[in-house]
């Protein structure tokens, strides 16, 4: 039987905060010793980070702990978004296992990166696997490192985030062991007997209908359909397009999943941020390449576009799951939370309303990985679930 238990802790001793927290967390699973501990932390115990680490490791009996730097966690029905706080999450279990794995310097060598962390967990799959990936975000080659990594390892569930920070250190930090390092990316891969279950919501809901790239050079679209890509834009911005600063804040870029597609369907897209645009040139500039003949759109970040498309994945989820879940992890965009729906615990409360008393810790992210379409892939805006649980006897 799989158990585990989540812990948080806002005491200003980080030794303090991390036996504390590991101790309600051993104590909800029911556990002694863990097979392995996830821990979030947020950058006022930044200093204290390797002793965090060792806190947890000698509290729940286990070498296999990984985690990263946060601006917030997220604990049960608990998000704390500022301040002093860390999260641990311990399981147990004869049908699940832990492997941590680490990987050093990021940039300009994707698929390294990915053909390393394969070398760390191959020899550890089981019948069941579920990769959790923390990267630092401002060092980290997403989209190639991904790609590279379903190579190496097809048919493995991934998901994870981007370490976050709130700005006073302009770094994020991944969490090995007691090793704690920018430009590095770390993990967990959790191997066995189970059910695994990731999926994902958006906190953007689609502005108009879907346009035709006319004209492009390089991140730059010129024209849609065939006018001014600004115009377009400001169409679709509507009031806040007198405000531009304020209107790239809440208007992106939708890109289809699937190449070729004519159409923008929930659940089938990816968000994109506008970088810059022109009203004098007529040019909007994009935070990818996209080509003559791709379909994109406009999206708006919206809290309640946000919660409507919460409610309807966990609702989702609800008939998808054939038995309760173990516990999860909870991967939430930096965008959302309280500075979104102007309440704290807002997606908590509703995990646990559709799922019941389910352990879940997570944190506020840099960016999310999770399902979209077919393979995993790097979300924005996004808050992504991923769920373990046993098997049905």
């Amino acid at each position: 039987m799989i158990r585990a238990g989540v812990g948080f802790s806002t005491a200003l001793n980080p030794r303090i905060a991390a036996a504390e927290a590991t101790a309600v967390a051993l104590a909800q699973a029911g556990l002694s010793r863990a097979n392995g501990a996830l821990c979030f932390a947020t950058p006022a115990y930044g200093a204290a980070y390797p002793m965090i680490l060792r806190t947890v490791a000698s509290e729940a009996h286990t070498r296999e702990v990984a985690g990263c730097s946060s601006m917030g966690v997220i604990a049960g029905e608990t998000e704390i978004e500022s301040g002093g706080a860390l999260a641990v999450l311990v399981f147990g279990g004869e049908e699940i296992h832990a492997t941590r794995f680490f990987v050093p310097t990021l940039r300009g060598r994707a698929a390294g990166v990915a053909a390393e962390v394969a070398s760390a967990v191959r020899s550890q799959l089981g019948k069941s696997n579920l990769l959790i990936l923390f990267a630092d975000t401002y060092n980290f080659e997403a989209e190639a490192t991904l790609e590279a990594l379903g190579t190496e390892l097809p048919g493995v569930m991934i998901a994870g985030g981007g370490a976050s920070e709130d700005g006073s250190i302009g770094e994020t930090f991944v969490f090995c062991g007691d090793t704690v390092s920018s430009n590095a990316v770390s993990g967990m891969l959790l191997a066995g007997d189970f059910e695994a279950t990731v999926a994902s919501s958006i906190a953007c809901g689609l502005i108009g209908t879907a346009h035709r790239v006319t004209a492009a050079r390089d991140n730059i679209l010129i024209e849609l359909d065939g006018r001014p890509a600004y115009e377009v834009f400001a169409e679709a911005a509507g009031p806040l397009a007198g405000d531009l600063r304020r209107a790239l804040t809440y208007v992106f870029v939708a890109v289809p999943v699937y190449e070729n597609a004519q159409t923008i369907e929930r659940g089938q897209f990816f968000v994109r941020n506008i970088v810059g645009a022109s009203e004098e040139h007529g040019v909007i500039a994009v935070a990818f390449q996209p080509r003559v003949g791709d379909t994109v759109g406009f999206v708006l970040r919206d809290a309640e576009r946000s919660r409507q498309d919460l409610k309807a994945k966990l609702e989702e989820l609800g008939d998808r799951l054939d038995s309760p879940p173990a516990f999860g992890l909870y991967f939430d965009c930096v965008s959302r939370g309280a500075g979104l729906y102007n309440i704290p615990g807002h997606d908590s409360a509703y995990i646990r309303r559709y799922l019941g008393p389910v352990p879940i810790a997570g944190f506020f992210t840099g960016f999310e990985i999770g399902p979209l379409g077919e393979q995993p892939s790097i979300l924005q805006y996004s808050g992504v679930l991923a769920l373990v649980s046993g098997r049905k006897s």
